[in-house]
């Protein structure tokens, strides 16, 4: 194994081999997750028109007055007529401030007189701009309303829609291939034979792959053969854009990951990182194509994925690479390791001085339920001894 990086380093040569992939109009009902990809101006006004903020009665501002109903503007049926002196225009909600008012008085600060429904109504002094939403009092016309690189959640999509966008310009998500080495590994569902265990990392690094916005094209098993896994790999990098080995990426006899890689023409960028779990992780690229070699242990795949391919995936959609860092108070010792940084997995808490993290049990790379209920992770820097309880670390939020 080469000189083992850090944490930083590594994520550094990620991040200078990512070329942003091209866009393409999704529509407006298809776009939640996806990222931006063009500065979302506005062509009008919102709202488009003065409209009321209230039920009640649109008015020509000024002193108490018994006034005559002349007319009602509706929701999406604006008045005919106007107000003038000495009238009214009954209006609900959202509906157009009919011409010659300039306010609007709530139904319940009125009081009709007579039955009729155009009748007239006893209505207090009024202030100009009275329960008046004016026109582009959100968004005026030519505005960037949603920047490039923005993760589009509900109100994103709410927005477009009301500039009136039926689409939206966004990355291509990024193709992904999975693949799993061991002879070991069962199909959950199956019986197990003697040596064997189920295949957890295809489902938990294939779930980090569709939480992170990518598109899982491949998850395949892999036998631990020189022939099966350098043909495996050869499909992979012919229609993916990032390629992610989960094994076999170490020196023992049956590990034929990093040889294929090599046959393949895979530029090696780094083998091996100072951290705990996840020190054989390797990376290296095809023609742009982003090839990860993951620890086969599932928590150090998990790990290593957060880390190391999270980020790529979306700096190669144009988004913000970077993952929530903050701090907290460690609310139990934690031992050191003398040689790596340590990824530990937290639970967190809010208190009045900020986050207070908690190690979620046993910290083996080989214990999944170690992530189980983890919000964070907690890093702790190589050294003697331990870190004690009350000490703040930097943490990264899942």
């Amino acid at each position: 194994m080469s000189e083992l990086i850090s944490i930083a380093a590594a994520r550094g040569r990620v991040l200078a081999a990512v070329r942003p992939l091209d866009a393409e109009d999704v529509a407006l009902d298809a776009a939640l997750g996806r990222v931006l990809a063009e500065e979302m101006t506005s062509a009008i006004q919102v709202p488009p028109f003065d409209s009321s903020a209230m039920d009640g009665y649109a008015v020509a501002a000024g002193p108490a007055a018994e006034l005559e109903v002349v007319d009602e503007s509706r929701a999406g049926h604006p008045a005919a007529a106007a107000v003038r002196a000495g009238t009214a225009i009954r209006i609900s909600t959202g509906a157009a401030v009919p011409e010659g008012a300039d306010a609007v008085v709530p139904a319940e600060r009125s009081e009709p007189v007579g039955a009729a429904a155009n009748g007239r109504v006893r209505v207090p002094a009024t202030v100009s701009g009275e329960n008046v939403r004016y026109a582009g009092e959100d968004v005026r016309a030519g505005d960037v309303v949603i920047r490039s690189g923005t993760v589009l959640g509900p109100a994103e999509l709410g927005v477009a829609a009301s500039v009136g966008r039926p689409a939206v310009r966004c990355a291509r998500r990024p193709r992904l291939a999975l693949l799993v080495t061991g002879d070991e590994l069962t199909r959950p569902g199956e019986g197990l034979r003697p040596g064997t265990i189920y295949s957890s990392n295809r489902y938990a690094l294939g779930a980090q792959v569709r939480r992170a916005g990518a598109e899982l094209v491949v998850a395949e098993s892999v036998p631990d053969t020189a022939a099966g896994t350098r043909g495996a790999l050869a499909r992979a990098l012919d229609g993916a854009d990032v390629v992610i080995v989960s094994g076999g990426v170490s020196v023992g006899p049956h590990d034929h990951v990093k040889g294929a890689l090599r046959a393949l023409q895979v530029e090696e960028l780094f083998w091996g990182v100072r951290l705990r779990p996840g020190k054989p992780t390797w990376f290296g690229v095809r023609e742009g194509t982003l090839v990860y070699g993951l620890p086969g242990n599932p928590v150090s795949a998990m790990v290593t994925f957060q880390l190391f391919v999270r980020p790529a995936l979306a700096a190669l959609q144009g988004a913000d690479p970077s993952a929530t860092r903050a701090e907290a108070v460690l609310d139990r010792a934690v031992p050191r390791n003398p040689r790596r940084d340590e990824a530990v997995r937290v639970r967190l808490r809010p208190d009045r001085d900020g986050w207070h993290a908690t190690p979620t049990g046993e910290q083996g790379s080989h214990m999944m339920t170690s992530m189980l209920g983890a919000d964070a992770l907690a890093f702790v820097a190589a050294g003697a001894g331990e870190v004690p309880a009350g000490e703040r670390l930097e943490i990264e939020l899942l």
